[in-house]
């Protein structure tokens, strides 16, 4: 990564969860601290978001789930970036997501969890910390 470009994260909304609001909070707060975000937008297949992260070369996923489908809709989206061969891409995960899934998604592969509070200054750093790791 030259010193000039701006990281580029991938917000996306997997699943059938009609709900973005936290989502849009997330992609704007990241655009305020200086990424470069590319927001997916509703219901997003696992193969759309994979396809999408690969295409836009970003250098971080964030995977907003509320629907309680967290589980299998990122272990999915992590199998696919494997396949492809860009599991370097940390993958994060917000939203509702109960205590007793965190370190399971950690297994799977997940960089890191974050949920509903969590300020965006914290996300950004982990992002800058991990991007590109």
């Amino acid at each position: 990564m030259t010193p000039d470009r701006k990281l580029r994260v991938l917000v996306a909304k997997p699943g059938l969860d009609g709900h973005d609001r936290g989502a849009r909070v997330i992609a704007y707060g990241l655009r305020d601290a200086g990424f470069e975000v590319i927001y997916t937008g509703l219901r997003q297949s696992p193969e759309q978001i994979a396809r999408e992260a690969i295409q836009e070369d970003v250098d971080a996923v964030g995977l907003s789930i509320l629907s309680g489908a967290h589980m299998s809709l990122t272990g999915r989206v992590l199998d696919l970036l494997r396949e492809q061969g860009a599991e370097d891409i940390p993958v994060l995960v917000g939203g509702l997501i109960p205590d007793q899934d965190r370190e399971a998604l950690c297994e799977l592969g997940v960089a890191g969890v974050f949920t509903a509070g969590t300020p965006i200054s914290e996300v950004a750093d982990f992002i800058q910390s991990h991007a590109g790791a």
